[in-house]
C-alpha cells in the first residue's frame, strides 16, 4: 500500500530557518532545509513565510459542551485556533467523565482531563460546597477506568465553590493525590480560604491555574510584590499556570509578575462557550499576543504552549518536532499588525505584533484554522 505523503514546505522555525518537513502515514519522516524536499507528488502545504512549531496544548479548558455556562464544542476551542491538545480542567467529576472522553475520542483535537474531585463536576457552580459530593471510592475508580485521560485532579477553591467548607475540599483533595499518584489543578480566587492557606499545602508538579488574578484575594501584596507563600511554592516546584478565563488575567498583575521575575510555567485560556464568543479570551492566539504585549519574546511565549506543556503532561513527544514523531503541528503568522487586547478587569494594552493560527497538521491530515477578526489598534 502507497503511504499517504504529506509535505509542508518553507515553513519557518522559532529560530527564523525555514524548513521543509515531509509526513509519511502520520509520522514525521524527513525535515530539511526549505524549499529542498521534493514532492513526488505529495500533498504540498505552502507555508509562506508562516512559522511552525509543535501542536499547541491548552492546560486549561472547559470542553463538555453541554455545560452552561463552563462548556463548549471541543473542536471549536481546539483545533479551530491552533490547539491540536486541549486538557479539560474538571468540568467532569466522576459521574460524567466517561461522556467527556467518548466526546473527545470523535473529536480532530486530541483530549486530556483533570478530573474534578467533585462527583457532580461542573453541573453546579459550587461542586464543593457539600462534602458528600467528594467521593473517593469513584474518583479513584474513575482514574482506574480511564488512566491514559486523566492526568491529574481539579479543586476550585474559591468562596462561591466551596461555600462554609473553607480548606476541608483542599485537604480532601491532597489525600485523593496521594492516593491515585495525581498532581492536583487548584483554582483560585476569592477567600475564604485565603491564599496563604492554600499554597503551602501544595506541592512538586501542582498547578495554581489563575495565578495572574486580579482579584483581592491574589498572590501578589499592595505594593505588588509577589507573597512569601508563592516565592515558597516555586521554590517547592509548583506549577504556574495562566488560566484567563472571564475574570481571572490582570495585565497590572501579570506586569507586576514579571518585574519580579514570577513567569508563568504555561499559558492556558480557561476558555468556553461565553468568553471565546464574547471575550475577553477569544482564542488561545489573542492570549499569546497578551504576553508579547508584557514583552515576553516569541519563542519564550510559544514555549509555554508546546515544549513546557508536554514536559507537564509527561508527553514531552507532544512539543518536539522530530522524525519518527507523530506528526503534531501548528502553523501561525506573526505580522507587525496593531490591535488592542482587553483583560478580565477590562484594562487594555496595545501589541505591536499579532500572532494568528492559521492551521494545524494531526497525523497526515491539514486542517486550516478559523480566522477570527481582531480589534486593530
Amino acid at each position: 500500500m502507497t503511504a499517504e505523503r504529506l509535505l509542508l514546505r518553507r515553513a519557518k522555525v522559532l529560530n527564523g530557518a525555514e524548513v521543509d518537513i515531509v509526513i509519511a502515514d502520520g509520522n514525521v519522516v524527513q525535515i530539511v532545509p526549505g524549499g529542498t524536499a521534493e514532492d513526488h507528488g505529495f500533498k504540498v502545504v505552502e507555508a509562506n513565510g508562516a512559522y511552525v512549531s509543535s501542536g499547541w496544548i491548552d492546560l486549561h479548558v472547559h470542553a463538555f459542551a453541554e455545560l452552561n455556562p463552563y462548556g463548549d464544542e471541543i473542536d471549536e476551542i481546539g483545533i479551530k485556533c491552533g490547539v491540536t491538545t486541549l486538557v479539560d480542567a474538571g468540568s467532569c467529576g466522576a459521574e460524567r467523565i466517561g461522556e467527556l472522553a467518548e466526546a473527545g475520542k470523535k473529536s480532530a483535537t486530541q483530549l486530556l482531563a483533570f478530573l474534578n474531585i467533585s462527583k457532580i463536576g461542573l453541573m453546579r457552580i459550587d461542586e464543593l460546597s457539600q462534602l458528600e459530593w467528594i467521593d473517593h471510592e469513584k474518583v479513584l475508580q474513575a482514574v482506574v477506568a480511564y488512566p491514559e485521560f486523566i492526568v491529574g485532579l481539579k479543586a476550585r477553591i474559591s468562596k462561591s465553590v466551596v461555600g462554609d467548607n473553607g480548606i476541608q475540599p483542599l485537604q480532601h483533595a491532597l489525600e485523593l493525590s496521594e492516593k491515585t499518584g495525581l498532581p492536583l489543578m487548584i483554582h483560585i480566587g476569592s477567600a475564604p480560604p485565603d491564599i496563604r492557606e492554600v499554597l503551602p499545602l501544595l506541592q512538586r508538579n501542582d498547578v495554581i491555574t489563575h495565578y495572574l488574578n486580579g482579584k483581592s484575594n491574589n498572590l501578589f501584596d499592595k505594593e505588588n510584590r509577589p507573597l512569601q507563600v508563592l516565592r515558597d511554592a516555586i521554590e517547592r516546584g509548583v506549577h504556574l499556570d495562566v488560566g484567563h478565563g472571564t475574570a481571572s488575567f490582570s495585565f497590572a498583575v501579570a506586569e507586576a509578575a514579571k518585574q519580579n521575575g514570577i513567569d508563568p510555567d504555561t499559558i492556558s485560556t480557561d476558555i468556553y462557550r461565553g468568553n471565546r464568543i464574547n471575550g475577553p479570551v477569544y482564542s488561545m492566539a489573542n492570549l499569546l499576543n497578551k504576553f508579547l504585549a508584557l514583552g515576553y519574546s516569541l519563542e519564550d511565549t510559544i514555549a509555554r504552549v508546546t515544549s513546557r506543556a508536554a514536559q507537564w503532561l509527561g508527553r514531552p513527544e507532544l512539543g518536539e518536532i522530530r522524525i519518527n514523531n507523530k506528526a503534531n503541528l501548528t502553523l501561525f503568522r506573526v505580522t507587525d499588525k496593531k490591535i488592542e487586547l482587553v483583560d478580565s478587569e477590562g484594562e487594555r494594552r496595545v501589541a505591536q505584533q499579532t500572532i494568528q493560527a492559521i492551521g494545524v497538521i494531526i497525523g497526515d491530515k491539514y486542517m486550516e484554522c478559523e480566522i477570527r477578526p481582531e480589534k486593530s489598534y
